[in-house]
């Protein structure tokens, strides 16, 4: 079950999808979920309803609102197509964590305003560049975000980047995890561990698993590097995370 909504922020009007599970009665535990740097599209609305079928009401919001409305990608496109990805790292570059904080205050204000959602902690997932996403939510609204998790999150915490949400972990008091595709190219063992030692230092509770074998949008179906298995298994590790928390 799904419906759209437009969000109101400082930016403009985030459209977005409120997803529950077929028979909800009431309101449920909220989640937030980031797409990958395709947007949205099939494959994502499918992620969300296997999310609130397990008892959440989830949130997905247009990252790209402030360029174009609903699916991105057209269909029988992939984002990964050289005519069609120049626009979206275009799109993409337009997320600094400025103005990624603005939207964290317009999807909170969202949830604490529709009936869907329950009061209280929430958890949030992104996947490849919102992987960060998640973690600046986290570290931002300590007292709201209770779980955060990244699925092979890219460039997470690249060597003397300002922007890097390693500068940020500090605050965080939800429980973080991280599955991280194998041999990544977009996040390299060295950044692996570079966000291990912050979150480490920081005290923060977080657990990070290397899903092996599994390549980078290993959870993206209409992806080349799509792998059942891997799939399988973040969906499992997702559920735990949100049902010890939420």
């Amino acid at each position: 079950m799904s419906r759209v909504i437009e969000i109101p922020a400082a930016d403009g009007t985030i459209d977005a999808y409120i997803v529950t599970p077929g028979n909800a009665e009431g309101p449920l535990p909220a989640v937030v979920l980031f797409t990958d740097i395709g947007g949205l599209r099939p494959c994502y609305h499918e992620k969300a309803q296997r999310i609130a079928d397990n008892g959440y009401a989830v949130l997905m919001p247009n990252v790209y609102y402030r360029d174009a409305s609903g699916h991105i990608v057209p269909q029988g496109k992939s984002f990964r197509d050289p005519d069609i990805r120049p626009t979206l790292l275009e799109y993409a570059g337009h997320l600094t964590p400025e103005a990624q904080s603005r939207d964290f205050v317009a999807l909170l204000a969202c949830i604490d305003a529709q009936a869907e959602f329950a009061g209280g902690k929430l958890g949030v997932v992104g996947y490849c560049m919102t992987g960060a996403f998640a973690l600046r939510m986290a570290a931002e609204h300590p007292e709201r975000v209770a779980a955060a998790a990244g699925f092979h999150s890219a460039r997470l915490a690249e060597a003397d980047d300002p922007h890097s949400p390693i500068h940020a972990v500090g605050t965080i008091e939800g429980r973080v995890y991280f599955g991280h595709a194998d041999k990544d190219e977009l996040l390299p063992p060295e950044q692996i561990a570079r966000m291990d030692e912050a979150l480490a230092a920081a005290g923060v509770h977080f657990t990070t698993e290397l899903y092996k074998g599994a390549a980078h949008g290993f959870t993206a179906k209409d992806a080349p590097s799509f792998d059942a298995a891997a799939n399988d298994l973040h969906h499992k590790r997702l559920a735990m995370l949100l049902e010890e928390t939420l």
